[in-house]
């Protein structure tokens, strides 16, 4: 009797590399010759990061330094969810980006119908906030993780639990 093989699909962040690269960020702000001295902030609390500048132009500045340390630490800019800028009193902007976790039932049905469409010999289910995706055959599991990756969807996806 041959088992059925299977994978989970995921979208998480790891947390700490996010802190790490929010560290390095506030660093390189209070070393830049623009940045020096303009009371400009990047904190994080749980799935959110605040930005807190001067201005517009500082704080575009200020979100392209921290999309750089992100991805230097190996955190896809598909997991952040950019906020509207709100200016402040004194001329002061301030953005959240908020950083997703987890997969939606949405985008969970559409990665379920993406693969049944397919017509790929595997069953995708839905288990909370990932996707359990299951075969009897290997090479049909490993077909699945190539699709997904080359369908460019709007979140960052990992597998997990290869069985």
């Amino acid at each position: 009797m041959a088992k059925d093989n299977s994978f989970d699909i995921v979208s998480q962040i790891d947390l700490q590399e996010v802190d790490n690269a929010i560290n390095q960020s506030s660093k390189e702000i209070s070393q830049r010759f623009d940045l020096k001295g303009t009371n400009t902030t990047v904190e994080r609390n749980d799935t959110e990061i605040s930005i807190n500048a001067p201005d517009d132009m500082k704080l575009k500045n200020v979100v392209d330094i921290l999309q750089t340390k992100l991805t230097q630490r190996g955190i896809s800019l598909k997991a952040l969810e950019y906020g509207k800028i709100e200016h402040a009193l004194g001329g002061r902007a301030k953005q959240v980006i908020k950083l997703q976790q987890g997969i939606d039932k949405d985008q969970a049905k559409k990665i379920t119908t993406l693969i049944k469409d397919s017509k790929i010999k595997v069953q995708a289910s839905i288990q909370g906030e990932s996707v359990r995706v299951s075969g009897k055959n290997r090479d049909d599991l490993q077909a699945a993780i190539q699709l997904l990756k080359e369908a460019d969807l709007p979140m960052n996806l990992q597998f997990t639990n290869y069985r």
